[in-house]
């Protein structure tokens, strides 16, 4: 497949397909479900809104007072969700919770992480997870367990994200490297290795598209890249990207802005 470059022609050709308004705040993240039209988000005033998007509409709003709500990301179910706290992390170490959006309820606290989660995704094919934390570590866990199934300790802030089979893993991290781990022996370590090159901010989000041949990340210095999965080739883009996915049909994307909530 070949890679056509984002520049900024092809973005000011793209058109907004809905635009959700109802909050006014930042959206601290935002996660699609992989078969049905649905988006979460989590807010800075610690909402999760989960929305249709076929009809542009919002179905629901909970609020979660306690420990906030900050990273998130769909379970195979479309009405659970996994979301990481934004307060009580190091008092309580309830770095993650799996919530029911259908009745507001949590299924299970998952501790582990001593400080903000700034990852977080689930497997396609299991019900194993990921998450990245500022305590420079990578954890994987199980929905069905409370206990931590494996740790990775990295340097700098780590990012996270599987491939669309669930076979392989990338690991974003300090000085724009990415290592790329096989999910069923990462404790053998990292089978590749490269490097944005060029760039060494910090690495926002990465996603895998879906036929696993490209990855798209964005950096805090405002860069959106789309790489060659395999050899780590790259294009750039230049916006104010706060997270940035590819949607199912992995050839749009859908970017929401650092200054509000204003999602496109």
């Amino acid at each position: 497949m070949s890679i056509e470059e984002l520049n900024d022609e092809m973005v000011r050709s793209m058109c907004i397909g809905a635009a959700f308004t109802d909050y006014v705040g930042k959206i601290s993240s935002l996660d699609f479900h992989r078969k049905e039209d649905l988006l979460v988000t989590a807010s800075e005033d610690d909402s999760i809104r989960l929305y249709d998007i076929a009809n542009a509409k919002l179905l629901k709003t909970t609020y979660h007072k306690k420990h906030g709500a900050d990273r998130i990301c769909f379970t195979h179910h479309p009405s659970c969700i996994i979301c990481s706290s934004r307060y009580n992390i190091e008092s309580t170490s309830e770095s993650l919770h799996y919530i029911s959006m259908y009745d507001n309820r949590c299924l299970r606290y998952f501790k582990g992480h001593k400080e903000r989660i700034v990852s977080l995704c689930m497997s396609p094919v299991n019900d194993s997870f990921m998450s990245g934390s500022l305590d420079h570590s990578v954890r994987i866990w199980d929905l069905r367990v409370n206990a931590c199934q494996g740790i990775l300790r990295l340097r700098g802030r780590p990012t996270v994200a599987f491939d669309q089979q669930g076979l392989v893993f990338a690991v974003a991290m300090e000085g724009g490297a990415i290592k790329l781990f096989d999910s069923r022996s990462y404790d053998k370590g990292p089978f590749d290795t490269f490097f944005v090159g060029g760039d060494t901010a910090e690495v926002c989000d990465i996603k895998f598209s879906n036929d696993g041949k490209s990855m798209l990340l964005t950096t805090t210095n405002n860069n959106i890249y789309v790489l060659d999965a395999y050899g780590g080739d790259k294009v750039e883009i230049r916006s104010t990207p706060q997270q940035l996915l590819f949607n199912a049909a992995a050839i749009i994307f859908f970017f929401c802005l650092r200054p509000g909530a204003h999602c496109t």
